[in-house]
């Protein structure tokens, strides 16, 4: 059984720091592409940033220069850390894991495997 577990949420203040960590059991992340999304309440699930275990990474135009995607096979761990929170980075955050490609590495239909997400709330 697969099980993606995000941690490290929490309520900030703009300017201030986060750092996600998503944790798997059952597959080795290595193994697939592993992406953060995010929804707020009323919008779509929006794609964050994503690593492929070739050392790539992706952001959203939105986060690059703030956010840093990171992977550690050792641990088979994937995290996010977030500086300089803006409050429209309020949402859940949720890891996802899947056999993406590059053309498909922002598409949440790409990955298989989802954790149940983990509450982000940036105030001003």
């Amino acid at each position: 059984q697969v099980q993606l577990e995000e941690s490290g949420g929490g309520l900030v203040q703009a300017g201030d720091s986060l750092r996600l960590s998503c944790g798997a059991s059952g597959i080795t992340f290595s193994n697939y592409a592993v992406a953060w999304f995010r929804q707020a309440p009323g919008k779509e699930r929006e794609f964050v940033a994503a690593i492929r275990w070739s050392a790539n990474t992706y952001y959203a135009d939105s986060v690059k220069g703030r956010f840093t995607i990171s992977g550690d096979r050792v641990q088979n761990a994937v995290y996010l850390q977030m500086n300089t929170l803006k409050t429209e980075d309020t949402a859940v955050y949720y890891c996802a894991a899947g056999r993406a490609i590059v053309s498909t590495i922002r598409n949440p239909n790409a990955y298989n495997y989802w954790g149940q997400g983990t509450q982000v709330t940036v105030s001003s």
